[in-house]
This record gives structure tokens, C-alpha cells and sequence, in this order.
């Protein structure tokens, strides 16, 4: 295949900036709603099992609708679905709004919004990877991939005083409202400025659910066929898996183990927090090495190493559990940011919402396994022996990658066919 970047203007920039600077709003109202909402549940019932539930009720979607907003976003115009997936937001949040001003919210309630919001955060982020491709050059998608995941971390760090300030000075649900504002915000742009489409061979004049599976059947193929990134995904997950127990165990371990509270986990989720922004902003400047897998196996071996650190850490030296988790948020774009630009770079155009649907749903599949397999082994064995052996796998899965000549290559040069019928029916 071409080269994407051949393609893109040289003026790129101009249409991609007004897009992202506009997410950044997006975000921080999506933010101050989860953390308003999270507080309003611990306020109101006091209960780990609403918190849980909560949890679950937005890791959902993800596992079970993500192939279909693949699928969906490759058949139709992307700026569209963005347009949408946010008004759709709005509207949902709109109604949460009413359901606190006039005193009618119940905890069903939060529950049905917190599903549907992610819903069309689903749709959203999809679109809005598939299209990044589409309007900046192959060179720079890397630095791209480390500025996001520095705006998320800066997020975390942001919403959360915000939030508590906002619901000092104002209204439970003129805090949420805060959110349409921004919804509008984000889709400003998105009215104005043109998001290249893809070329497809099989467009049809109407899509139906079987159309839509058809095309999931589709991108699975494509991505069995293409071993390397069969085998980089099938990696992504076991990493998830190993990782995904790490924070939610992580007030256990400083309560029980380092016996602190509230004000230490905070510093956790601070220095955490810091170190994305760091290595974000780091990756966004730097661009990473010339092999972006190389940049990636840095990051995933350094987080395999943070994690066991921090489970490493005795119980009178905080301080050094504190510096494990920082890079832990340190190494999170490092090892993250080549990952989403190679997918973005190596995946033909028209197959990266299908694509990237399979694998996130896989990776998210992996969160719950592995809380449902780690919450056992801690009771059983101990707090800490999850973070060695998350920790220590994490590395040796980083330094094996090293031996998979086919992985390799991903990160140097585009080793797809030519075409996506060719992986397809290879």
C-alpha cells in the first residue's frame, strides 16, 4: 500500500489542530462528569458494590459494542459520526442534568448514563483514530499519540480539583451541565472543517446488520491473516491482562500493606498523573526511536518494572512505591503511543475501524478476567505477589518482543499487501 502520507496535505496541521485543541474541551467536560458522578455515588450509598458495578457497567460497552463502531465507522463518514456520537452525548447528559434539578435521579439512573455515554465515546474515539490517520503523516503520528496520552493524564490531574471546586461554587447539575458546553465546543469544528474518507471497493447503497457483520467477519480475517499484527495484538492483551489488576488493587496495597490513607493513595494517583504528562509531552517532542516498536518495548518494560517496584516496596519506604507508580505513568505513552501509531500507519485505511474494534474489545475482555483471577490470588497468597508476577511478566513479554523478527518489522516499515482484499483472502 501507498504510503498514507503521500497523500495528506502539507498544510495538515491547520485541519487537524482546530479538531484536537477542540477534544481537549471534550475531554475535560467528560472528565468533571466521572468524577461528579463517582463522588455523587460514594456520597449516596457508601457502597464498594455501586462503585464496582459503575465500573463495569462502562467497561461494557467497550468489550461488546467495540467491534460494531468499527465496522460502522469504516462504512460511514467519519466527521458524521463524531458530529453525532457528541450530540448524542449531550443529549444524554442533558437528561441527567433535569433528572438532578428537579430532585428525580436514582441510581439506575446513573448507571443507564454511564452506559450510554460510553457508547458514543465508543463511536467517537473510534472515528477519531481512524480519521487521525487519514490527516497527519505517518512521520508525526507517533508524537501525536504521545501528546494524547499526555492530555488524558493531564485530565486526571485537572478534572478532579476542578471538580470539587465547580461543586463548591455551583449546582450539582449545572457542574454536569459543564459538559454540553463542551460537547458543543467539540463539534464547532467538525462542522467546518473537511476529514478525508477512506476508498471502498464494496460501499453499499444500504447498510444492515448483516452488512455490519459481514464486515466484523471481515476485519477478523484480515487480522488473522496478517500475523504480525495478530501476534502484536494477542501481546497487547496479555500485557492488559497483567497490568489490568495493578490500580484496582492498588488502595489495598496502601492500606493494608503501607498502612496510609486517603491523602497517600491521592500522591499515588498524582505522580502517576505527572509521569503521563511527562512522558506524553516527552514522546511529543521527541518522536520516539526510528523503530517504533523499539520506543514501545522501552515503555512496556519500564511499566513491567514501575509495577514491580512499587510491589517491591517495603512497608515503611512509601516513598519508593510512590517512585514505581511514577513510572508506571512515566512509561504508560511510551509503551502505548508507538502502538496506536503503528496501528494508525500499517492498517489500510478502510480496515482500521474494524481492526482497532477487535482489538480493543479483546484487550478490555482481558480487564475483567484478570480482576476476576487476581482478586482470589491476593486473598490467598498476598497483596504484593500480583505486582511480581504482573511486574516481572510484563518485562519478560517486553524483552521477548525483541526475538519476534515479524513483530519487529511493524514498527520499521509498512509490511501490509497492498491492498486489504489481499490479507483478507490470503
Amino acid at each position: 500500500m501507498e504510503n498514507q502520507s503521500s497523500n495528506i496535505e502539507p498544510k495538515w496541521l491547520r485541519k487537524f489542530l482546530p479538531i484536537w485543541v477542540a477534544q481537549i474541551f471534550s475531554l475535560l467536560g467528560s472528565g468533571l462528569v466521572q468524577f461528579a458522578l463517582v463522588w455523587w455515588i460514594t456520597q449516596e450509598t457508601g457502597s464498594a458494590t455501586m462503585l464496582t458495578t459503575a465500573t463495569i457497567v462502562a467497561i461494557l460497552p467497550e468489550i461488546f459494542l467495540s467491534p460494531f463502531a468499527g465496522a460502522f465507522v469504516d462504512r460511514f463518514n467519519r466527521r458524521m459520526v463524531m458530529i453525532v456520537a457528541d450530540a448524542f452525548v449531550a443529549v444524554v447528559t442533558l437528561g441527567l442534568v433535569l433528572l438532578f434539578a428537579f430532585d428525580l435521579i436514582q441510581i439506575w439512573h446513573i448507571f443507564v448514563v454511564i452506559f450510554l455515554r460510553d457508547v458514543g465515546g465508543i463511536f467517537h474515539w473510534t472515528a477519531m483514530q481512524t480519521s487521525t490517520a487519514l490527516m497527519v503523516p505517518d512521520k508525526h503520528l507517533s508524537r501525536v499519540a504521545g501528546l494524547n496520552q499526555a492530555l488524558r493524564g493531564g485530565m486526571n490531574i485537572i478534572a478532579p480539583p476542578l471538580g470539587a471546586l465547580l461543586m463548591s461554587l455551583l449546582q450539582f447539575y449545572q457542574v454536569i451541565a459543564v459538559d454540553i458546553v463542551t460537547a458543543i465546543i467539540a463539534i464547532t469544528p467538525l462542522l467546518f472543517i473537511n476529514i478525508p474518507q477512506p476508498v471502498r471497493t464494496d460501499a453499499v447503497d444500504i447498510v444492515t446488520p448483516r452488512t455490519l457483520m459481514h464486515d466484523i467477519a471481515q476485519g477478523y480475517r484480515y487480522l488473522v491473516n496478517w500475523k504480525s499484527m495478530l501476534y502484536l495484538s494477542l501481546l497487547a492483551a496479555v500485557l492488559n491482562f497483567m497490568l489490568a489488576p495493578a490500580s484496582t488493587l492498588t488502595p489495598l496495597v496502601v492500606t493494608q500493606h503501607f498502612g496510609k490513607g486517603v491523602w497517600e493513595l491521592s500522591i499515588l494517583e498524582s505522580v502517576m498523573g505527572i509521569g503521563i504528562v511527562i512522558g506524553g509531552l516527552g514522546l511529543g517532542v521527541w518522536g520516539g526511536f526510528k523503530n517504533k516498536m523499539t520506543t514501545s518495548i522501552t515503555g512496556v518494560i519500564g511499566l513491567g518494572l514501575g509495577v514491580f517496584i512499587f510491589g517491591l516496596a517495603p512497608a515503611n519506604a512509601f516513598w519508593l512505591g510512590a517512585v514505581g507508580w511514577a513510572l508506571v505513568g512515566l512509561m504508560n505513552p511510551i509503551a502505548n503511543g508507538p502502538l496506536q501509531a503503528i496501528m494508525q500507519s500499517r492498517i489500510a485505511p478502510e480496515m482500521q475501524g474494524r481492526v482497532m474494534g477487535l482489538t480493543g474489545s479483546v484487550c478490555m475482555m482481558m480487564m475483567p478476567i484478570a480482576l476476576a483471577i487476581s482478586g482470589p490470588v491476593a486473598e490467598h497468597v498476598g497483596l504484593r505477589v500480583w505486582y511480581w508476577i504482573g511486574g516481572g511478566i510484563t518485562m519478560l513479554v517486553g524483552a521477548a518482543i525483541f526475538f519476534l523478527p515479524e513483530v519487529m518489522a511493524l514498527g520499521k516499515a509498512r509490511t501490509e499487501p497492498t491492498t486489504a482484499a489481499a490479507v483478507v483472502q490470503a
